[in-house]
């Protein structure tokens, strides 16, 4: 005998939005390097169906493998194009149906080749603590608020979708129901303080647990403190 049952997991989105695996696959890097203990045998579903037009020829096959060798497994892909229904198909991967969504455009930085700029004088070494970096308004789903090298405080409601990240504590002063992951280098005496946990996920140094465990901690709905012990999670009412 079995039983199925609904599930909310935490799911990651790989959204691309140019055909680009060479750029892709160092992009991957350098997001990969702010929290490699995360990204292994991470879920994830490679949304398609935002593509610029024109993208036919995508190399399914190699997309997959960059995913794989940077530690994140494709469940399933996300496609409006005939084309890249065939070849998940032909992979014996599932297609779920196009977002409806109404995302962000992504950063010209971040999506157009740039020519290499003149050489300029060194700059002083950045100090390896930073200020912390306070956020006073919503953090909305699909955004990712980062604090490098230090601590970052949330004033306001953080909403599902989002992601908070730290290389030192992070602090949310009202509800946290999206990602909080703190001390992404490797500082595994990093904290999370939150007003009400209600998150999909929350990590430090790597060791993480998503929404169906938090669920079942007694102090699920409160506000919480959260620290390692070893390689344990404790959540701690405050």
């Amino acid at each position: 005998m079995f039983q199925l049952k609904g599930s909310m997991l935490a799911i990651t989105v790989l959204e691309l939005a140019y055909n680009d695996l060479a750029r892709l696959d160092h992009q991957l890097s350098e997001k990969v390097a702010q929290a490699p203990n995360f990204f292994q045998n991470t879920p994830l579903v490679l949304a398609l169906d935002k593509l610029q037009p024109g993208a036919q020829g995508l190399d399914l096959r190699a997309l997959l493998a960059i995913c794989r060798r940077h530690g994140l497994r494709t469940l399933a892909i996300r496609a409006s194009l005939a084309e890249h229904i065939a070849a998940a198909q032909a992979l014996d991967l599932p297609v779920l149906p196009p977002s409806s969504a109404r995302e962000r455009p992504i950063a010209p930085s971040t999506t157009a080749a740039t020519p290499t700029p003149a050489r300029k004088p060194e700059k002083p070494a950045e100090p390896a603590v930073r200020p912390t970096r306070v956020v006073s308004v919503p953090v909305r789903g699909g955004q990712q608020i980062y604090a490098p090298g230090g601590d970052l405080l949330v004033l306001a409601p953080v909403s599902a979708g989002a992601e908070l990240l730290a290389d030192g504590n992070i602090h949310v002063y009202a509800p946290m129901r999206g990602r909080a992951l703190a001390g992404i280098k490797g500082n595994s005496q990093a904290r999370i303080f939150c007003r009400m946990l209600a998150a999909e996920l929350i990590s430090i140094a790597g060791r993480y647990k998503v929404a169906e465990d938090l669920r079942r901690d007694p102090n699920w709905g409160e506000a919480v403190h959260i620290h390692l012990a070893g390689d344990v999670l404790n959540i701690t009412r405050l």
